[in-house]
């Protein structure tokens, strides 16, 4: 058994949600750069050069890379042999959101209902997904997300003869509808499987997976490639001036689903696609 005080995960909160506001992840930057490489239109790649310049600005000077800071997104894994101690853990996440938004000049952007619009005026609350796992260790990952991106996301409901094709037409569907909204070369998160609720959860992990790591399942890592392949040939280009770089990468996670069912969820990032994990 280890002992956890709350106020731990409060100030872990704080610091990964400035910190992922600030500063890119290194695997989003390094597919840019190498998109940048193989770029052959003149306007995408001064969009992409563009693009790097902004992020290196926000991490020299300290300021957000984007003005739209996300809603506070945040996946726990509390270990069984976890105490938790001096409060509760989701006003513990809550107000590490609430010092980060407001320390960090992040801009707040949650309405507490959704039809009267009436902004917290903190960023909170946050979304949180706690998950108990084995061990005496605490996993926090942070993952702001814009909704300029998230508007762009989509859950299709297919039967399962719709099969591999079908999932592709999905996805395939969604990106193309998106178009240059979600302020691409945009990184795509699949969820397949599961129920309504579950991949639509699996598909925003997947977009906190680094574009390094593929899936462990090789059927599902030649999926990745395939899709991104068939992404990039839409021309959407980054921004949406045009070229063959709309994604930086798809990354798929999968789960046991019903036998008459086939879901497919797909939750879209930006080029800012922002996430960081630490384990207490």
């Amino acid at each position: 058994m280890r002992s956890f005080n709350v106020k731990l995960i409060t100030q872990a909160v704080k610091d990964l949600f400035i910190e992922t506001n600030n500063v890119l992840p290194e695997d989003i930057i390094y597919a840019i750069s190498n998109s940048r490489k193989n770029e052959t239109n003149s306007l995408a790649c001064s969009t992409l050069d563009t693009l790097l310049l902004n992020v290196e600005a926000a991490k020299e000077i300290n300021v957000p890379i984007c003005q739209d800071t996300g809603m506070a997104v945040v996946f726990l894994k509390i270990g069984q042999e976890v105490f938790l101690e001096g409060g509760n853990l989701n006003e513990a996440v809550n107000e590490g959101v609430r010092l980060a938004y407001a320390d960090g000049y992040l801009r707040k952007s949650v309405v507490a209902d959704p039809l009267n619009r009436t902004n917290t005026g903190d960023n909170t609350p946050a979304i949180i997904h706690t998950e108990i796992v084995p061990g005496d260790r605490i996993e926090i990952t942070a993952a702001p997300k814009g909704f300029g991106s998230e508007n762009m996301s989509g859950v299709k409901m297919l039967t399962p003869s719709a099969g591999r094709e079908g999932v592709i037409r999905a996805v395939m569907d969604i990106v193309k509808s998106a178009g240059s909204n979600p302020c691409p070369p945009m990184v795509v998160g699949v969820g397949i499987g599961g129920d309504f609720e579950q991949v639509a959860i699996m598909s925003k992990k997947a977009l906190c997976r680094p574009l390094n790591v593929k899936n462990s399942n090789p059927f599902y890592a030649q999926l990745e490639q395939e899709l991104l392949e068939k992404i990039n040939s839409l021309g959407i280009g980054p921004q949406g001036f045009g070229g063959n770089t709309t994604a930086l990468g798809v990354n798929i996670e999968y789960g046991p689903t019903h036998i008459a069912g086939l879901p497919v969820a797909v939750n879209i990032g930006c080029h800012v696609t922002r996430h960081k994990t630490i384990i207490l």
